[in-house]
C-alpha cells in the first residue's frame, strides 16, 4: 500500500496531510513549510477556515524552478463553502481559494457539508432570533456544477465531506463525474466501520478528520472521553517507541484511511507523518477499532435552555441523523 491512496482517477493521494482547520493565520504559513520540509505532500485546506490567503504564501515560497518542489509533487484539498452551493456560486467559489492559494488548479474540490446555509457573504447567516438561515438548493446541482470544474481543468477530482452513506449514493446515482473522496471525523471513539466498507464498495476513498479528536474545539464538554489518554494507546505507544498520536494515525492508514492531523508545532508536524516505519499486528489493529464508542466530536451546537443541541439538526440535509 505503501504511503498513498490510489483514486479511481488514478491520482495518488498521499495517506498523511497537513490539516489547516483552526490554524490561525500568522502560524499557518509556518506550519506548512515545516510540514514540506518534513515531507507532507498533501496539505487539506478551506475556504472557510480563512487562512488560505496565508497557505498561498507559504505555497508561492516552496513552488517554483529554482526550488526542491514543483506544483505537481503536492496534492492540494479545498472545499466549498455551505453559502456557495448555489451551482452559479461554486466557481467563482473555486476562483477565490485559487487566486487565495495562488494556484492554477486543485487536486481536489470537496462540498464542506450536504446542508446549505442562505447565499450571500456573511459564512454563517443568521436570523433575529439567532437562528440559522438556511438554503434548501439541492446538493446534486451543486455537484452538476462541480463536475464542470473538472472538465475546464480547474481541479482534477471532485468529492464531498461530512456527508452520510445515504446522501453519498444519492450523489453517485446522478454522478456524470464519480466522488473519489469523503473527508468525515474519524478516530478510535468513532471508528466509521459502516462508512468506511460502504465507501470501499464504491471505490470512494475515506479521509479522516480530527483524527486525534480535535481537543482544541470551541464546544467541548468535561464528560467527553480523551482519546490521547486511553491506556491501550499508551501501551502500543510503549511498545513500539511512538506516541500516541502516532499509534492512532498508524491505525488510520493501516486501513487505507487518509488522515489529516493539524498541526502548527513543528515538532508535531515531523512526529504526525514518521508512522510508515512499523506495522501494527492485526489483533492490535482490533483493540484499537474496539475503542469505537460512536463518539462524534464534530458537531456544531448551540445551548437551548441550558441544553447542547445540534445548531443544524432540523436542517432536511443534516448528515447525523442517519446511523452512518
Amino acid at each position: 500500500m505503501g504511503d498513498v491512496a490510489v483514486l479511481h482517477t488514478g491520482q495518488k493521494m498521499p495517506l498523511i496531510g497537513l490539516g489547516t482547520w483552526k490554524s490561525k493565520p500568522g502560524m499557518v504559513k509556518q506550519a506548512v513549510l515545516w510540514a514540506l520540509e518534513a515531507g507532507y505532500r498533501h496539505i487539506d485546506c478551506a475556504a472557510i477556515y480563512g487562512n488560505e490567503a496565508e497557505i498561498g504564501e507559504a505555497l508561492e515560497e516552496a513552488f517554483g524552478p529554482d526550488k526542491a518542489l514543483t506544483r505537481n509533487d503536492v496534492f492540494i484539498t479545498s472545499k466549498l463553502w455551505n453559502t456557495r452551493h448555489h451551482p452559479d456560486d461554486v466557481e467563482p467559489s473555486l476562483m477565490k481559494t485559487l487566486k487565495d492559494l495562488k494556484l492554477d488548479y486543485l487536486d481536489l474540490y470537496l462540498i464542506h457539508w450536504p446542508l446549505g446555509f442562505q447565499r450571500g457573504d456573511d459564512p454563517f447567516p443568521k436570523a433575529d432570533d439567532g437562528t440559522m438561515l438556511y438554503d434548501s438548493t439541492d446538493y446534486k446541482l451543486t455537484w452538476a456544477a462541480m463536475e464542470k470544474l473538472v472538465d475546464k481543468g480547474l481541479i482534477k477530482s471532485i468529492g464531498l465531506s461530512n456527508f452520510n452513506s445515504r446522501q453519498l449514493d444519492d450523489v453517485l446515482s446522478v454522478a456524470r463525474i464519480k466522488p473519489t473522496v469523503l473527508q468525515v471525523e474519524s478516530h478510535p471513539c468513532l471508528a466509521q466501520l459502516e462508512l468506511l466498507d460502504h465507501c470501499r464498495k464504491q471505490d470512494v476513498v475515506m479521509t479522516a478528520y480530527s483524527p486525534l479528536g480535535s481537543p482544541d474545539r470551541a464546544w467541548k464538554q468535561p464528560d467527553e472521553p480523551v482519546i490521547l489518554e486511553e491506556p491501550l494507546l499508551t501501551t502500543l505507544a510503549e511498545k513500539y517507541k511512538k506516541s500516541p498520536a502516532q499509534i492512532i494515525l498508524r491505525w488510520q492508514v493501516q486501513r487505507g484511511v487518509v488522515t489529516i492531523p493539524k498541526s502548527v508545532t513543528e515538532s508535531r508536524i515531523k512526529e504526525n507523518i514518521q508512522v510508515f516505519d512499523f506495522t501494527l499486528e492485526d489483533q492490535e489493529m482490533k483493540s484499537v477499532t474496539a475503542l469505537n464508542k460512536g463518539w462524534r466530536y464534530i458537531v456544531p451546537s448551540i445551548t437551548v435552555e441550558g441544553r447542547r443541541v445540534p445548531r443544524d439538526a432540523g436542517h432536511p440535509h443534516f448528515p447525523f441523523n442517519d446511523p452512518y
